[in-house]
């Protein structure tokens, strides 16, 4: 017979998780005009099934404990498939490992719910401590590619160091999310890898893939920013040459570090790119999200830099194991153009902004882009202000177009 501690807790806890799942997401209104922001995280560590984190057999857990913490779930890669909207997620336990796991939605911005197993994914041979930060790329050869970082601890560091690592690229390919194969890690002339990315489409009829080369596991060092490479293979992947199109810059939101989000989107214009930037300040490391966009055809030009970041941590998002963090390596966009930009916030939980296709475009093109200085931006903001000096009410605030006090003004 179940004691009433281990029933109560478990009639609880079943209550608790349903009301998490099956909670109703809302926008935050009124929004930038840019993007919706939503009330809720999508997901939070709370989100995963209780039989994963709890042995539900009595006589083995009489007190109902924990016996698999899971400390957060974040920077998600994301596809939508027959019409479900799917991310695999990093899942972080207690014991700081992560893993892959999957969760769907019918509509992409509530009502989550994980696979009932994790993903197991396949090893290389080698030594593999953990793995992290997957992005998913339908490609055209007709698979469905990971790319993720795979992280050891460097063997070269003295016995007191055991924090320093070396991180590189992992790959493997699956046609449905479930079976995965592994293949070889990408080879890059940098010693150092994360947060790379496969292009959805051959470019010169070789595997295109968007690097970040960095010195350090932490420091990007002589990593000049975001890279562009060819590979004639996918199963073992070799990028000889680095082209860096996105360039780190001193005094920008991607001074320190940057790295591409997920797979661009391809609009009527070019490919839609979004990233994330780092820069140092006094209370540590700030993350981030901007965007850029490369010419259709020719994949290492950039033909527009919106200055600034397009998502910056707010409210709960700033609060985390890594505070003040956004991270993005996961988007969908709809056929309908509506677009589902899933962020990790402080390597705690994850978040949904939605957007369209024509409002980034319109971000793209008609936000200045970063003056560089002091007087640039005040050059960009005094260009706004006159532009808007019809609508300025001398009393503070502003007119509506087209209202009467607007068109007494315009009449002056």
């Amino acid at each position: 017979m179940m004691n009433t501690l281990f029933g109560e807790r478990l009639a609880a806890l079943n209550q608790q998780y349903e009301q998490l799942v099956l909670r109703t997401n809302e926008r935050s209104m009124p929004g930038n005009g840019i993007f919706f922001r939503y009330r809720y995280p999508v997901l939070t560590a709370g989100h995963t099934p209780l039989f994963w984190r709890y042995d539900l057999d009595e006589r083995s857990n009489p007190f109902l404990m924990e016996r698999f913490g899971i400390n957060g779930v974040f920077n998600a890669g994301a596809i939508k498939l027959d019409d479900r909207y799917i991310m695999m997620l990093r899942v972080e336990g207690w014991d700081r490992k992560s893993f892959f796991a999957i969760a769907e939605s019918p509509n992409g911005i509530d009502h989550f719910r994980f696979w009932d197993s994790p993903v197991h994914m396949p090893g290389t041979g080698e030594q593999e401590t953990n793995i992290y930060d997957i992005r998913l790329t339908q490609h055209e050869d007709g698979w469905i590619y990971g790319l993720f970082c795979t992280e050891k601890r460097d063997p070269d560091a003295l016995p007191a160091d055991q924090s320093s690592a070396i991180a590189q690229c992992g790959i493997a390919r699956t046609k449905d999310l479930v079976a995965w194969e592994r293949l070889a890690n990408l080879e890059t002339a940098s010693p150092q890898q994360r947060n790379v990315v496969l292009h959805s489409e051959f470019v010169d009829g070789q595997y295109a893939f968007y690097t970040r080369p960095q010195d350090g596991f932490i420091n990007a060092g002589s990593g000049g920013g975001i890279g562009f490479g060819l590979s004639k293979s996918i199963t073992h992947a070799v990028v000889e040459k680095e082209t860096i199109i996105d360039p780190r810059v001193y005094h920008t939101v991607n001074e320190a570090k940057n790295g591409l989000g997920p797979a661009p989107i391809k609009t009527r214009l070019g490919w839609l790119h979004l990233a994330h930037g780092v820069r140092n300040t006094a209370a540590g490391l700030r993350y981030t999200l901007y965007t850029f966009m490369t010419d259709l055809h020719d994949l290492t030009r950039v033909i527009y830099r919106p200055g600034g970041y397009l998502i910056a941590p707010v409210g709960e998002e700033r609060v985390g194991d890594v505070s003040n963090v956004v991270f993005s390596n996961g988007w969908i966009a709809d056929d309908n153009g509506k677009v589902f930009i899933y962020y990790g916030s402080s390597d705690t939980r994850m978040h949904v902004a939605t957007t369209t296709i024509e409002q980034l475009l319109d971000y793209m093109i008609n936000t200045p882009a970063d003056g560089l200085d002091s007087a640039g931006s005040v050059n960009n903001l005094q260009q706004i202000i006159d532009k808007n000096k019809p609508y300025i009410d001398p009393r503070g605030g502003v007119y509506l177009p087209d209202s009467p006090a607007w068109k007494k003004e315009k009449t002056k």
